[in-house]
Formats: structure tokens, C-alpha cells, sequence
């Protein structure tokens, strides 16, 4: 389910039973997780029924449920979290999602050369989930499953660019932005703007703010069961403005194609 959490249309859990055929209160319980985590993994009943459109009496009987389980877990303010029995589901879903990429990343190396990621947005952190290395001797290589931060990558900007600015507000009033290097954006209002910037342009672009000497252009897929990136890295020296303008129409491809087939996926056809 995709809510208001993030400035897309809320659709009620019993209307998504309703039309899919599936099991209500197996629905409502996912679509309930799916609105936490789209909260940042931190959220109380009350905006749990904003979104999800269920009675509250619902609500506490689906998250007393879960948290009995170990999918949610009740915090001190009464308010709610993912659990930790979440994280090895979470795993194993992104290894599985990193396989479907894997097809996509090489053909992104075979056209350009250098290396290809997928990255997913994980609470308020970006983790790398798969990469196919570059044909160059000298590449870079970012190890699958690190963690960093949204604000100085471009899979972070391409996927907080999908985001309604509440949405970007709440997660940029949660997160330190750290300074990098010299080019780190760390000032929210200039983060804001470069976040239009990459709506204009459908794309990100990382200039050295991670990592000196190290450049990174992103499209975020449009769709698909996750808010999920591709990417492609390598030295400032050889991801010249040619190469990234190449780069950009290989990357939206990759994008609409691996989210179709996650979605053809999903559905089960």
C-alpha cells in the first residue's frame, strides 16, 4: 500500500481485499506495515488510521497481533516500530531482489562500462543490495548490504525525489547530515532544492559527495514492490558529462524493466 506518507493516494486495506479476492485481515496487517514503514518505522494508531482509512478497534486488534509475533514492537511513548522478526524477511527478500537485478546491472556494465548498483531505502538509510563490478581495472566497488545515509548519494536523492516534501521533511527532521566531503549538501534547504532539481531532470547525480574522486548517476524505479534505485560509479575522470547524458536513457530503461518484471512478479503471472 502507497499512502499519503508518502503523497500518493491512500486506498483502504478492506477495499484491497475486496478487489484483490485475498484474505482481508492478512492484507489489512501487511498494508498496516507497509504505512509503518513508509513513517520511518515509527508511528502511533491514530495516523495508522489516518492512512490505512480502518477503524481504530481494527488497528489495535491487527498490532497487538503483529506485535504478539514479533513484526511490531511497542515503544515507551505507546507509539509503535517494525519488529525485529521483520529483519531476516527483509534480508532475504533483498537477496532475492538483488538476483532480479542481476541481468539488468550487467547489461548497464556491457553498454558502459562502469559499475552498476541497486539500492533500496530502508527506514532512513540506503543499503546496496546488488552490483555488477565495471570492465575497468580501476573501478569502484561498493559492498553489498552497506549502509549510508540519503542526503550525499545519488540513489538516495533519486529516491527521496519520489517523495512528497512532508514525507522528505519528517525523514530530513530524523537524520544528521553529515559532511562528507567539501561537496556534501548538508544544509536542509539546499538538500530540498537539489531534490527539484532531480524531479526536473528525472535522474541524481552524487559529485563527490560521499566519496572524492568518485562520481554516480541514479534513476529510482517508477513502481515495484519497493522504493528502489539503479545506479551507475566510477572515477570523476572517466564519468565525464558524455558518459553520464549516455547513461541516463540505459538506467530508465533498466528501471521501467526490472519494475515490470518485480510487478509481474508480485501479481504472479
Amino acid at each position: 500500500m502507497r499512502n499519503d506518507l508518502t503523497g500518493e493516494r491512500a486506498v483502504s486495506a478492506g477495499d484491497t481485499a475486496r478487489s484483490s479476492g485475498g484474505v482481508q485481515s492478512v492484507e489489512r496487517a501487511f498494508a498496516l506495515l507497509e504505512s509503518m514503514a513508509d513513517a520511518g518505522g515509527l508511528v502511533g494508531l491514530s495516523r495508522l488510521a489516518a492512512v490505512s482509512g480502518l477503524p481504530l478497534p481494527t488497528i489495535h486488534r491487527l498490532i497487538r497481533t503483529l506485535v504478539s509475533l514479533g513484526y511490531v514492537r511497542q515503544e515507551p511513548s505507546r507509539e509503535y516500530t517494525l519488529g525485529p522478526r521483520l529483519v531476516r524477511l527483509g534480508e532475504s527478500a533483498s537477496q532475492q531482489l538483488g538476483v532480479w537485478a542481476k541481468p539488468h546491472l550487467a547489461r548497464l556494465v556491457e553498454a558502459l562500462g562502469e559499475s552498476a548498483n541497486l539500492a533500496l531505502l530502508d527506514g532512513d538509510e540506503v543499503v546496496y543490495v546488488a552490483q555488477v563490478p565495471g570492465r575497468h581495472a580501476m573501478r569502484m566497488f561498493t559492498e553489498v548490504g552497506r549502509r549510508v545515509s540519503p542526503h550525499c548519494t545519488a540513489v538516495g536523492k533519486a529516491l527521496l525525489a519520489q517523495m512528497d516534501d512532508d514525507a522528505v521533511n519528517e525523514l530530513l527532521g530524523r537524520m544528521d547530515l553529515v559532511k562528507h566531503t567539501e561537496r556534501t549538501l548538508t544544509r536542509p534547504a539546499e538538500f530540498r532544492r537539489e531534490l527539484g532539481r532531480v524531479r526536473e531532470l528525472g535522474y541524481a547525480i552524487d559529485e563527490g559527495e560521499l566519496e572524492l574522486g568518485v562520481r554516480c548517476v541514479s534513476v529510482a524505479l517508477d513502481g515495484g514492490p519497493a522504493r528502489a534505485a539503479l545506479s551507475l560509479s566510477g572515477p570523476t575522470t572517466r564519468m565525464t558529462d558524455q558518459l553520464v547524458e549516455r547513461a541516463v536513457p540505459h538506467l530508465r530503461a533498466a528501471a521501467t524493466a526490472l519494475a515490470a518484471e518485480l510487478d509481474q512478479a508480485r501479481a504472479g503471472t
